[in-house]
């Protein structure tokens, strides 16, 4: 890449609507965005640096040459409060993305967090000044700073489509992205399965059965070819 391409503006998700999103699980939002069609779910290889955190918040994104992060230091520039920073770094090992001196740059500027395909170091400090951190490395590998790339661009990241103003949200269990358009549907449908299994821990907390109150009972009922046997499988 001998160009790049660095959108000044971002279109983003509803303030309102991430503070929502903040109330629901990574896993809860996985569930609803299924029902609705969407993926957005990022691997296992994405992972938190310190556990305990969720955040919630409109992607601004930057694409990076190997080996170097300008693009994510202007996109880290244009950030607003509140924004979830997404960073992808072609040719992933190499060129650290995320350190000691942008954390104290993106909490001075109130970021929800950072999310990074590449490698993240410093993580003592980063942790330590309370940044929410994930990422699929770890590693302190020197970067330049003069490579061309793309900032508030679509970017994949992880697997996963990411345009500028989705919504990204991101606890222990990993990261999502959940396109803004598609966002109010998703956080609402989230919410809803939360109180439905607040509902259902009250019943376990009562000696119901997660069997009967989950929807295993009726599925197993209604399936065919299946042969109960009253002993055990040596008995002889």
């Amino acid at each position: 890449m001998n160009s790049s391409k660095v959108y000044l503006r971002v279109n983003r998700v509803d303030a309102e609507l991430c503070a929502q999103a903040l109330e629901a699980t990574v896993s809860d939002l996985h569930e609803a965005a299924w029902l609705n069609g969407s993926g957005g779910l990022m691997s296992s290889r994405m992972r938190p640096l310190q556990k305990g955190r969720r955040i919630a918040g409109p992607a601004v994104t930057a694409f990076c040459a190997p080996g170097d992060n300008l693009m994510m230091h202007r996109a880290l520039y244009l950030a607003q409060p509140g924004d979830v920073l997404v960073v992808v770094v072609d040719g992933e090992n190499a060129g650290a993305q995320w350190g000691d001196m942008a954390t104290r740059y993106a909490m001075k500027k109130g970021l929800a967090g950072v999310v990074v395909q590449g490698s993240a170091r410093d993580t003592d400090t980063v942790e330590a000044l309370g940044c929410a951190v994930w990422a699929t490395q770890v590693r302190s590998i020197h970067s330049e700073k003069c490579g061309h790339g793309m900032v508030n661009a679509p970017i994949v990241c992880d697997g996963v489509t990411v345009n500028p103003g989705d919504l990204i949200v991101a606890d222990g269990d990993g990261v999502i992205c959940v396109a803004r358009q598609e966002a109010p549907k998703v956080v609402a449908g989230a919410l809803a399965r939360m109180r439905r299994e607040e509902d259902m821990a009250k019943a376990i907390e009562r000696g119901e059965a997660i069997w009967d109150l989950g929807g295993a009972a009726a599925s197993y009922a209604a399936m065919k070819n299946i042969e109960e046997i009253d002993a055990a499988f040596d008995d002889h």
